[in-house]
């Protein structure tokens, strides 16, 4: 996939598989909520005591794929180094959450989910693996 067609592809409201380094198991992998803007930075959110957390922070880095699961398939996976982490406020989070929700499903969201000891983790995208592939009606 061209650098432009990789980055507008992870720049839409998908679920993304995060990655992380977990010690001596295999990396800790759990589908998140992002957000990206063209040639920034991959957002996440997460509550502060969480394993993702406290993982992100040992390891400084983490890997994040998105992908589409109808035909064409295509995937991008990002891997960085972590650039920030910040004290999450409502307004990020409604931010997110208005890529996947309504705008009441978001203001919903943080009544319910949003807690003041929360984080929001920043990415930079260093390397890039994409792929299309089964791009063919014959497999329709």
């Amino acid at each position: 996939m061209p650098a432009e067609q990789r980055m507008a592809f992870l720049s839409e409201p998908r679920v993304g598989v995060l990655a992380v380094e977990w010690d001596d198991r295999a990396p800790l992998s759990v589908p998140v909520w992002y957000d990206y803007e063209l040639g920034g930075e991959v957002f996440v959110w997460t509550y502060a005591d969480s394993v993702k957390h406290r993982l992100i922070r040992a390891a400084g880095r983490f890997s994040l794929t998105v992908q589409e699961e109808v035909l064409p398939y295509r995937f991008v996976a990002v891997q960085g180094p972590v650039t920030s982490i910040e004290p999450g406020t409502s307004e990020m989070v409604h931010r997110l959450a208005s890529r996947y929700l309504s705008e009441k499903g978001a203001q919903l969201y943080v009544e319910k989910d949003y807690e003041p000891s929360s984080v929001t983790i920043r990415m930079r995208p260093e390397r890039w693996l994409s792929g299309v592939f089964l791009n063919s009606d014959d497999y329709a």
